[in-house]
């Protein structure tokens, strides 16, 4: 069975009910395919068991410090996320943390990659239409993706403090203060290998897409906070509050809920008297009916 839809403004959850409730029934079918996405990135990025000719390390993992690699192929480990994040969701291990990466790597990585796909054109065209088409669509597709993990999730703040230290030390070694060497982003059109061993940082393309990935990564702090925040009106909204308490009638002008309690403590304690007073007076006056009847009467 399938999570309730929260009621969320349409910028928290733009997916049409019917696309999400078809993704999330065929949620195996999208964990088998981000895990093919998974294992083609990290090749995209230079790890090649295959084909066997080439060397298992190339590209730009060849060109990054070993200590550096789990911060390379953030397309990569974001998609391994979202398989995670609705693979434990489906075998009910919920985790919020790793529902709070997916959504940050699949909406930051979703949006950043067409959007230096779009800044750089002329710079990828080393790239086959066929590739560059690939690439731009099935980023746009993680975007998608992101926005079906609030039908599970609540974004608790605890574990949107752990997707923000992830990514945001993320993009602090990408683009301001590398640990070893230079940033450590993605390669872009212009960039070098140095003699260093290193790869150059041309201006503006750095600048540019800093300023894409930081974007990015504040607007994924506000919807998932937001997100956070919208689910906790909704439960504490009066519709919903009603909904469990039950109906009080209104005490009236004057009536306290104390005085109320006080005067129905009073009239319980004298019912047994007032009702025997009435219960006598009430026999008294059936038996002298009785007694007046005449034979007339009863005919």
């Amino acid at each position: 069975m399938l999570p309730d839809r929260a009621d969320l403004p349409r910028y928290l959850a733009p997916l049409p009910e019917s696309l999400e409730e078809f993704a999330l029934r065929y949620a195996w079918v999208i964990v088998a395919v981000n895990l093919a996405g998974t294992a083609f990135g990290f090749w995209y990025y230079g790890f090649h068991p295959l084909p066997l000719g080439d060397p298992l390390i190339t590209w730009q993992f060849a060109a990054e410090p070993p200590v550096m690699w789990p911060f390379v192929p953030d397309s990569p480990v974001a998609t391994f996320f979202i398989a995670a994040s609705l693979a434990l969701w489906k075998l009910g291990h919920n985790s919020e943390v790793v529902n709070a990466l997916a959504f940050f790597g699949c909406l930051k990585l979703g949006l950043w990659t067409p959007f230096t796909l779009l800044a750089f054109m002329e710079g990828f065209s080393y790239n086959s239409v066929l590739m560059y088409n690939f690439l731009f669509w099935s980023h746009l597709g993680m975007v998608a993706e992101a926005f079906l993990i609030h039908r599970y999730s609540d974004f608790p703040v605890g574990a949107v403090f752990v997707a923000v230290v992830w990514y945001g030390f993320n993009d602090v070694v990408d683009y301001f203060l590398p640990i070893v060497g230079t940033p450590h982003h993605t390669t872009l059109p212009g960039q070098e290998l140095l003699e260093t061993g290193f790869m150059s940082h041309p201006s503006p393309t750095h600048e540019i897409a800093a300023a894409g990935a930081v974007v990015i990564t504040f607007a994924a702090i506000f919807l998932s906070l937001a997100t956070r925040v919208k689910k906790l009106e909704g439960s504490h909204s009066p519709r919903s509050a009603e909904a469990g308490r039950p109906s009080r009638q209104p005490l009236g002008r004057g009536r306290t809920p104390h005085r109320v309690a006080r005067r129905n403590e009073s009239r319980l304690r004298g019912g047994g008297r007032t009702v025997s007073a009435r219960g006598q007076g009430s026999v008294g006056r059936i038996r002298s009916g009785i007694t007046g009847l005449t034979p007339r009467t009863l005919l």
